[in-house]
Order: structure tokens, then sequence, then C-alpha cells
């Protein structure tokens, strides 16, 4: 896409920040390899547009303990399980 083609996509405006918000996207922008302009627009699209960014896949890690069944626990009869469990 030429530059005069994007320049129609694109609008100039002012943004008022706080300073401690403009401090904060500065060193993100600087940390990151970005332009301001690049790091409100990534996440204003992220915030707005429900854009997708590459994430860490969650991997979920087991916990398992052994143990042993309760005197009078029967595993077999779940209406049984409900009510001793709604008891406590």
């Amino acid at each position: 896409m030429c530059a005069l083609c994007m320049l129609k996509h694109m609008r100039r405006t002012t943004l008022v920040l706080e300073d401690d918000i403009a401090r904060k996207l500065k060193e993100s922008a600087v940390m990151k390899g970005q332009t301001m302009k690049e790091l409100v627009n990534a996440l204003l699209r992220k915030s707005l547009i429900g854009a997708t960014f590459p994430q860490r896949k969650f991997r979920l890690q087991w916990k398992t303990y052994r143990g042993t069944i309760q005197p009078g626990v029967r595993l077999d009869d779940r209406d049984f399980l409900f009510d001793l469990m709604d008891e406590k």
C-alpha cells in the first residue's frame, strides 16, 4: 500500500494523557522497541476491537494425592454421595 493511500485511512488526533500514564506508555514503548503511536494503536485495538495477540499457552498441572475411601461411603451411589456432601 502506498504512503498516500495509508494516510487516507489514518486519522491524526491529540490525546491529553496524565503524566504517570504517559510515562508508563513511553517506558513500555521503549522496552518493546515500538513507537508510542504503534503501542497506543495496539493497546486500543486490543481493548476496543478485541484483537488477539500471541499469549503463552495455558498448561494445567495436575496434583494428585493418594487417599482412601472413608468408611460408609458408596462411590457407586450418586444420590448417596450428594446427600453426604450436603450434610457438611
